[in-house]
Order: structure tokens, then sequence, then C-alpha cells
């Protein structure tokens, strides 16, 4: 792969993007890191290499997008156990006391005030990177879009989990039915319409806050984590995924604020 220049942050790294296409890759669930002076927030350092604390595979195949589509990438650098970036503040998971049945020592009983500092310190400075970025792509079109890049487990509470990807949407269907169009067509692929997860789901903060309330086109896509969990499928999958995103992003028409949405 290329060397990407990048800026790394002490909450998110921002890779630039040099293309003239107004799209801002994200990925809420990038990173399985925890600041040192949470102590793993109790949980035992094998779990931190699963599910519980970040989306496996997603921030690679966020940076190969951004790499393929020559657009910016906005990726977050703590655990989602330390305050999931994709939840409303309110929201219990925000600072999951429990996540998959494991036990988070760490964020139980939290205080307001506690609950306060992380999100100022990691939540915060993350969401004003997107925010942002897409003030700085406005220059390229009024109504810049926004996909968000995560990753499912193939298996979740006994049950197969048979799609390949997913496009998660809302009010904004632009963005997901051209996606699903044209990975439907000539490949043999299981593509779920919000599926696993639906956009119409109020968890899906970050699609919500800074493009669906603006009424910028947008896309959530979910990903089967055993695709992805080696650097080599991560970049087969981007590539997939460019090659059915392009002719869609290629419309300039696009890239305008949807009527009925703000």
């Amino acid at each position: 792969m290329e060397k990407t220049t990048y800026k790394e942050y002490a909450t998110h790294v921002l890779i630039p993007g040099e293309g003239s296409i107004p799209v801002l890759f994200v990925c809420d669930h990038a990173s399985q890191h925890i600041p040192a002076e949470l102590s793993n927030l109790g949980v035992a350092e094998s779990c931190l290499n699963e599910h519980i604390a970040w989306d496996i595979g997603a921030a690679d195949v966020a940076r190969e997008l951004g790499r393929l589509l020559s657009a910016p990438v906005v990726l977050a650098t703590h655990s989602r156990l330390v305050v999931d970036c994709n939840r409303n503040l309110d929201d219990p998971s925000a600072f999951p006391a429990v996540s998959d049945g494991i036990v988070v020592p760490g964020n139980a009983n939290l205080s307001t005030a506690e609950r306060e500092s992380r999100a100022n310190a990691f939540y915060w400075t993350y969401h004003h990177a997107v925010r942002d970025e897409l003030r700085r792509l406005e220059s390229l079109a009024a109504a810049p879009a926004l996909i968000g890049v995560h990753s499912f487990t193939p298996q979740m509470d006994g049950s197969s989990r048979p799609w390949h990807i997913g496009a998660l949407w809302d009010k904004d269907e632009r963005l997901a039915r051209g996606l699903m169009d044209n990975l439907e067509t000539g490949k043999d692929l299981v593509v779920g319409d919000n599926q696993p997860y639906s956009g119409r789901h109020p968890a899906d903060f970050t699609l919500d806050h800074h493009a669906e309330a603006e009424g910028l086109p947008h896309l959530g896509i979910e990903i089967r984590q055993d695709l992805i969990e080696t650097q080599a499928g991560a970049v087969h999958w981007a590539g997939i995924i460019a090659e059915a995103l392009l002719p869609v992003l290629n419309d300039a028409g696009l890239f305008t604020h949807r009527a009925g949405v703000l």
C-alpha cells in the first residue's frame, strides 16, 4: 500500500484527501486503545482484541477507501469502551458497564463529572474533527457526503449472520441504494438493506448528528468481520466498495441537501 500522509492527534487521526470528490469517511470504532491512566478499565487484555473494544478491520477499510478515492478519513483512536462515539451520551451503551457479557469495572457507577470529563477529552474532540472536515469539504460542494465504516461479528446470540456487507440508511437512501445496486450486479454477494443493523436505530449517532440533521448524503457501511480481519482482506473489500461507490459519487447531483430531511 502507498504511504499516506496523516495527522495524528490525541483522540483521532486525520488522513487528508487531495481529490475532488466531496466525501468524508469516518470510523467511530477504529481502535482498541485505552489510555494508560484508565488501566484497561479493569478488562482483561485479551478482551481488548475482541469486538467489544473496536470494529475489527474497519479502520483498514476506511484508510484504503480514502486512498482509492483520494478522500479524507477521520479515525477515532480510543476504544468504544472508553466512550462510544456512535452513541448519544445519555445512552447507557455510551459508557458500557457490560459489553457482550463482559463486565467493564472501570465504567461502573461513573459520576456525571467523570462522564463529562471523558466526553470532553475523547468524544467531542473526535466529533469536532468530523464537523471541521465536512465544513472544509463545503468548498467542493454545498452538501458533502459522510460515510461511516463499521464491522460486525459473523455470529450473534448463537445465530449466523449471512451478509457479507450491509448498507445502513434512514431518510436518505441515495448513497445506500446506489451502493447496494452496484454490489448486487454481477457479484455473488449477500448484501443487507439495513442489515445486520438498521440506520433507523437511534444508536446511530454520528450519521444522525453530522449528516441526517443537515440533509447531507450519508451512508453507514457494515462489513462482516471475518472478511476484513487481515490487511489483505481489508484492502480487497475496500476495492469492492470503492468500485461500487464511484459511479454514485461521480454524480454531481448527489451533493445537494435532501429535501424534507432538514
